[in-house]
């Protein structure tokens, strides 16, 4: 059995499922890369997703039955450096999160489009130790975060803000190579956003239009920290059973708070923490062909002041071994976004109807 195909395999199925995880989640940096087999490891991979659901209910009328979501992009890299038979250490990127949104028609509050994302990169290193028939690890690493925000508002008003912050990541884990079996503890901690940049509005002089006044402007907002249980094992052989459940305090993000000598805004979420649970099983089908299929859940974190809602993923990966060292991994997710509405805001509450989301992912893995 290759069990390393196996665990690989997997790894794409949850690529797919990831990115409609709650919040605003996407990515996760590939530290599973320490656990490889290999003197210096490479591994990159790219994540489409469309998601579609549309407005039942909105505050301005011409945008029911419209859909704003946009497709995104998550990109993946990481490699990993075996530094002693004990210490491996690796880089990685990726974007945590990120949404974005584009009307049709300006919302209650005059939003034309939303959107922003956040790059990260790290570096993270695994202690190995021999434990009973397997090894057990000890992970820690820091992380740097970049955030760009940018919102187009009716009027011509254009925002654009950007930021960095830095945080940590924590781990143990234990394996038993010949079984493929591995637990895994993770911790990745929150980080916290006083972003600068530019409120540009337009000027005009007794109905004259002039070019744009620039205001200088901040913004204001948390990222949560996450933890995440995760296991995995062969089962019978060519078959591996594997599972993840994640807590995230999506109850930090309470809101994204503007300010500038023009005036200021404030995005009201109030979310509820977070859970995500994923199961599934990888089966070789050759020495060199393996596949996977999963199911994930993730509750939702809206309570009345936006709509978060819950979704449904159900995700299938593959992996081929080419003749010249490398292994090509690709996986397709579909998600169920089930309807949500929001509360709070009397006449202009604005509610979607079930959507679907469609991610698709592809990546390549090389090892000496």
């Amino acid at each position: 059995m290759n069990l390393k195909t196996l665990l690989l395999t997997a790894l794409v199925a949850g690529a797919a499922t990831s990115a409609q995880a709650g919040g605003f989640a996407r990515g996760s940096a590939d530290t599973e890369i320490l656990y490889e087999d290999g003197n210096f490891n490479m591994r990159s991979g790219v994540t489409f997703v469309r998601p579609s659901q549309k407005y039942s209910k909105n505050g301005n009328p011409d945008l029911v039955g419209k859909d704003p979501y946009e497709t995104y992009v998550i990109p993946s890299f990481a490699v990993k450096l075996k530094l002693t038979d004990s210490v491996s250490c690796a880089g990685t990127y990726t974007q945590p999160y990120g949404g974005s949104k584009k009307y049709d028609a300006p919302t209650y509050d005059g939003k034309l489009m939303e959107k922003f994302h956040i790059d990260e990169f790290g570096a993270t290193c695994a202690v190995k130790f021999s434990a009973g028939k397997g090894n057990f690890y000890l992970i820690g690493g820091m992380f740097l975060e970049q955030l760009d925000y940018e919102r187009e508002d009716f009027g011509g008003i254009n925002l654009n803000l950007g930021g960095q912050d830095t945080g940590y990541r924590l781990g143990v884990a234990y394996d038993i190579p010949d079984i493929a079996f591995r637990a895994q503890l993770k911790y990745r901690s929150a980080t916290s956003y006083g972003a600068d940049g530019t409120l540009s509005v337009p000027g005009e002089l007794v109905g004259v239009p002039l070019p744009k006044v620039d205001f200088a402007a901040k913004g204001y907002g948390n990222l949560p920290q996450n933890i995440e249980l995760a296991l995995q094992s062969g089962i019978a052989p060519g078959w591996l059973a594997f599972g993840a459940v994640q807590w995230t305090d999506w109850s930090v993000t309470k809101s994204l708070i503007v300010t500038s000598d023009a005036g200021g805004t404030v995005d009201q979420y109030n979310w509820r923490d977070g859970w995500t649970i994923t199961g599934g099983i990888a089966h070789e089908f050759t020495k060199d062909i393996a596949g996977s299929v999963s199911l994930s859940w993730d509750q939702g974190v809206a309570t009345g002041w936006d709509t978060t809602g819950e979704t449904w993923t159900l995700a299938v990966g593959a992996s081929w071994k080419d003749k010249i060292g490398g292994e090509l991994r690709g996986g397709l997710g579909v998600s169920y976004m089930a309807a949500v509405e929001e509360t709070k805001y009397g006449p202009n509450n604005a509610a979607f109807d079930a959507g679907w989301a469609i991610a698709g992912n592809l990546g390549y893995a090389v090892k000496w």
